[in-house]
């Protein structure tokens, strides 16, 4: 991912503020619900628009699954997730990082491999029970 320098205006502090307090990883439509509490006056275009910058800039992550909203998440630290296939709620896994995987592709492909991102599926609690 490049990052790139991006200007902290009130607007993004509190979006970043609100997001870090949500283990939830939510879309954009929840935080904008959110964050309207704090700002009034803010609409779901510019919330959905400095999302984009704040993951472009390395502040936060974007999470994207094919076939799904796409989901931010306040930890900008790689780490790892898990989705349940059923209601699509998103959970952080407390595991270390397989650094070796970047070192094992080097070499088998053209590409130059910068980071990776590894999601697990399975059923919540709640849609377990």
């Amino acid at each position: 991912m490049l990052e790139r320098k991006l200007k902290m205006t009130r607007q993004r502090r509190v979006i970043v503020e609100e997001l870090r307090k949500l283990k939830t990883h939510p879309a954009t439509t929840n935080l904008y619900e959110i964050v309207r509490k704090r700002l009034p006056r803010i609409s779901l275009g510019t919330v959905y628009r400095n999302l984009e910058l704040l993951a472009d800039a390395g502040i936060i992550q974007k999470l994207e699954t094919a076939g799904t909203q796409k989901r931010f998440d306040g930890t900008a630290e790689n780490h790892y997730h898990v989705r349940c296939v059923q209601c699509g709620q998103v959970d952080d896994l407390p595991v270390p990082l397989f650094g070796d995987i970047e070192d094992a592709l080097r070499g088998l492909s053209d590409y130059k491999i910068l980071s990776h991102r590894l999601e697990f599926q399975g059923l919540c609690p709640s849609c377990r029970d």
